[in-house]
Formats: structure tokens, sequence, C-alpha cells
């Protein structure tokens, strides 16, 4: 009886151990068509990764020279600015002032004389003198 039991034990663990090993083939067969099949997407998702890291490359570089482009004009266009702004800005401001200056004394030409305010002083204008006994007024015309 013994001998029995011991047999029937055998056979169970047996058959425990065959169902386990039959699982494990079936999943390592599906990993390895997974495996398979990833590496069949991937490769070309690989390389098409590189080609648009490389289009992005070709870009940037291009980017990069347009980038210094600019910045030449960017400089160049402050040399200029400068340029012209010593070259014009003195006699402009000049002539302008001529030309203010000018219209100023056309326009007074047939006018009375007008005392002239400057930082709150009358210009052109006498104001009483203490000497000759009037009060001295500042600022007031």
């Amino acid at each position: 009886m013994a001998g029995i039991l011991v047999a029937v034990f055998w056979a169970i663990l047996v058959s425990f151990i065959a169902l386990v090993l039959v699982r494990l083939a079936q999943t390592l067969k599906a990993a390895t068509k997974l495996v398979a099949d990833v590496t069949e997407q991937a490769v070309p998702l690989l390389a098409d990764a590189s080609a648009t890291v490389r289009s992005a490359h070709t870009q940037l570089a291009r980017v990069d020279s347009i980038a210094a482009d600019v910045q030449e004009v960017t400089a160049n266009a402050s040399a200029l600015s400068s340029t012209v702004s010593s070259a014009f800005g003195g006699p402009l401001v000049k002539v302008a002032a001529f030309g203010y200056g000018v219209r100023r004394a056309i326009g007074r030409k047939g006018a009375p004389a007008e005392p002239e305010v400057f930082r709150g002083r009358t210009v052109g204008k006498k104001l009483p003198s203490a000497r000759r006994g009037g009060r001295r007024t500042r600022g007031k015309g």
C-alpha cells in the first residue's frame, strides 16, 4: 500500500510539473513572438527617428546661420545709426535752431516787443530798480 501511495504521489507531482512546463513553454513562445514583433516595428521607427534627428540638425544649422546673419545686420544697422547720428545730428540741430530763430524773428518783425518769460524771470523788460525808489519784483511781468 505504501508503494501505491508513493507511486500516486509521484504521478501527481510529475503531472503538476509537466503542466507547469507546458505553460512555461507557451509563455516563452508568446514572449519570443512579442520580441520579434517589437523588433520588426522598432527598426523602422529608429530609422525614421534617426532621419528626423538628421533633418532637425540640418534645420538648426540653417537657423544658426540665419541668426548669425541677423546679428551681423543688427551690428551694421547700429553702426550706421551712430554714424548718421554723428554726421547729421549736430548740423541738423543747428539748422533747426536757425530755422526756429528765423521764424521767431520774422514773426516779431511787425509785432510790438513783448517781454519774454524765461524760467520765471522776465527778459526784455526793465524792472524797477531799488535805487530809483521802486519796489523790486522778480518774476512778475
